[in-house]
């Protein structure tokens, strides 16, 4: 029983060590006009701008794989 939750955690672990991260947008207000970076919605009053990019800075255009 120990070896068959063993194997259970190991493969779990393997499943997750393969995911991506999601992508980052720029959101821009639509009250002011600032833009942040983001991975979600800020919320009402924001649109997306550009994106998506891989860093939280938004730089480096592309989606993480």
């Amino acid at each position: 029983m120990k070896s068959k939750i063993a194997i259970l955690l190991l493969s779990l672990s393997c499943a997750t060590a393969y995911a991506a991260g999601a992508p980052w947008f720029k959101w821009m207000s639509t009250e002011d006009r600032t833009i942040i970076c983001n991975q979600l919605s800020p919320g009402e009053g924001w649109v997306k701008y550009q994106g998506p990019f891989m860093d939280s800075q938004c730089r480096k255009p592309g989606s993480p794989q």
